[in-house]
């Protein structure tokens, strides 16, 4: 079976938080209360990441908008990540890595 173009995305996404040795849980959305939760939790150097994964020109729903606000608000980071920006990906990670 062929990946769908967000698999692809988040499969990219996992071989760089493994690359770089990130902890994340990537909560599955259901009725149960996680609707709208970015598709990975992660935590680099103590410091709280959320990443969405978007392919091509697909954007957050304003759910996941909500989430993402929600947790910049705590002061923690919350990032869209498409085929097209995984150096802000990278970027990120160093970044949280050294402060």
């Amino acid at each position: 079976m062929a990946q769908t173009p967000e698999a692809k995305v988040k499969a990219r996404i996992k071989a760089i938080l493994e690359h770089h040795d990130v902890y994340y849980a990537m909560p599955i959305g259901t009725g149960f209360g996680n609707a709208g939760v970015p598709d990975f939790l992660c935590s680099v150097n103590g410091k709280f990441l959320a990443i969405e994964a978007k392919a091509g020109d697909n954007q957050p729903t304003a759910l996941q908008e909500k989430h993402m606000r929600e947790i910049r608000n705590t002061g923690s980071v919350a990032l869209v990540v498409t085929e097209r920006n995984m150096g802000l990906l990278e970027g990120t990670i160093k970044l949280l890595k050294e402060n």
